[in-house]
């Protein structure tokens, strides 16, 4: 996983990139009719129900924009909120409040989303041992933002990026020759280059859990598209030398049934790639 130092990089530069698109060489609507010197006070208004994300992100864009602005906080992130519940307010320069506001309620409400949709999947996890993973299928330049979000809703992390962790899917594995020779190029790259990476071999079928469990050095096996029997028999045959996880087209219908089959963790793309934005509002009083 990425380093915190790495975190808020990538942070910043979602905040910075994301005003720079939304305000350009200026708010003129803004700038139009808003008096410089006018103040006023927002506040961030739900109207919806689930589980709220992007507090402390939404304090981060206030503070970029505006160091100047005062923010009140109601409720923190991985609370569930209902409709009518107010998050925090907001207060100082009229004009940095309606600078910060698009970019607020897009980065919140796609997070809230997230967290949301996450919560669900865990709360359907309960008492299997399994944990739910996301995965890259991210929205790009807001990766950092989703990740975080799948956190606040009680999920775990996969890698962030391609540089952090070796995964050796199917398209790896054809263009290198094969599951061996795959995982022998790649340990020998990683000790070459002096890297400390842990590796992840995808499996399509049983023949294939069984070649990647002659090589050492495997960290975990993505179980990908099996069936529940063949899920369990993979389990079997991996059983502690190394860790397990199931993905491929797992939904609120599958997934408990996939982590009865035993697997550490089970990965969905559906968290980051298949939500409707939480309805939140910004408005003045």
């Amino acid at each position: 996983m990425i380093s915190e130092v790495q975190f808020q990089t990538e942070l910043q530069l979602l905040i910075s990139n994301a005003i720079r698109e939304d305000v350009g060489t200026g708010d003129y609507s803004s700038l139009a009719c808003i008096p410089e010197a006018a103040h006023g006070q927002a506040k961030l208004l739900v109207k919806d129900q689930g589980i709220i994300a992007g507090v402390a992100l939404a304090k981060m864009i206030f503070e970029y924009v505006d160091p100047t602005l005062k923010i009140k906080t109601f409720i923190e992130d991985g609370t569930h909120v209902e409709y009518g519940d107010v998050v925090f307010e907001v207060s100082g320069s009229s004009r940095s409040i309606l600078k910060s506001e698009r970019v607020v309620l897009n980065t919140m409400q796609r997070m809230s989303a997230i967290a949301t949709k996450t919560g669900q999947y865990v709360r359907l996890l309960e008492g299997t041992g399994a944990k739910i993973l996301d995965t890259r299928k991210t929205t790009p330049n807001f990766r950092v933002a989703e990740k975080w979000a799948v956190k606040i809703g009680g999920g775990k992390n996969h890698r962030f990026a391609l540089y952090d962790m070796i995964m050796l899917k199917d398209n790896h594995i054809d263009f290198a020759g094969g599951i061996t020779l795959a995982i022998k190029k790649t340990k020998d790259y990683l000790k070459a280059n002096n890297l400390d990476l842990k590796i992840i071999v995808e499996a399509r079928n049983l023949d294939e859990i069984r070649e990647i469990l002659l090589s050492n050095g495997v960290y975990r096996i993505l179980i990908d598209n099996f069936n529940y029997e063949d899920t369990k028999t993979a389990v079997q045959l991996i059983g502690t030398k190394c860790q397990t996880e199931s993905s491929g087209n797992i939904n609120e219908k599958t997934i408990r049934e996939y982590a009865l089959c035993g697997v550490n963790y089970i990965s969905s793309g559906a968290l980051t790639h298949s939500v409707y934005n939480m309805d939140l509002s910004l408005k003045a009083f």
